[in-house]
């Protein structure tokens, strides 16, 4: 009872098991889970409990190894986009060519322009219709995909069976 498993196909759950997927259960009919999962995954406690939601999740073991964090039972986290702040990128340096149109600047950004001369010999952004700037170099950074590569598997869950001993 409450072993998990993986299974490599979708079309049907073993007897006995029921997918991993947060479903409520009745406390009344799966007494014996209950008493292993309590409200760990969810569930009001007095008629529901649920059980663990692996969709779209990976495993991780509670408890905290040598330098790692520490996972409580039932924690989750995580996310599958991230948008980096300005804040969060490493110190770093973009190099320009110091060559630039003599025409004299007439925008303080980057976007959608060129280098042009500001008047005394140093370079300034100027409006133009050739030499963009790419507006994802000088933008706001878009959330990016932060999935780890991953295999789909089916994780169930023993709803019947024998009550593991203790220890």
């Amino acid at each position: 009872m409450a072993e998990i498993i993986t299974l490599p196909f979708d079309n049907f759950v073993p007897k006995g098991y029921a997918r991993c997927d947060g479903q409520l259960l009745p406390i009344s009919q799966n007494t014996a889970l209950f008493a292993l999962l309590g409200t760990t995954y969810g569930g009001d406690g007095k008629s529901t409990f649920a059980l663990p939601n692996f969709n779209g999740c990976v495993a991780v073991g509670a408890g905290q190894g040598p330098g790692l964090s520490n996972y409580e039972l039932g924690q989750t986290g995580g996310s599958a986009t991230v948008a980096l702040l300005d804040t969060e990128l490493p110190a770093h340096q973009h190099t320009v060519a110091l060559t630039y149109s003599t025409e004299l600047g007439t925008l303080g950004s980057p976007e959608n322009a060129y280098l042009a001369s500001n008047g005394s010999g140093e370079p300034q952004y100027a409006a133009t219709d050739t030499g963009y700037m790419a507006s994802r170099a000088t933008g706001t950074a878009a959330p990016h995909n932060n999935m780890q590569p991953y295999l789909t598997l089916v994780y169930c869950i023993a709803v019947q069976g024998i009550f593991p001993q203790r220890s």
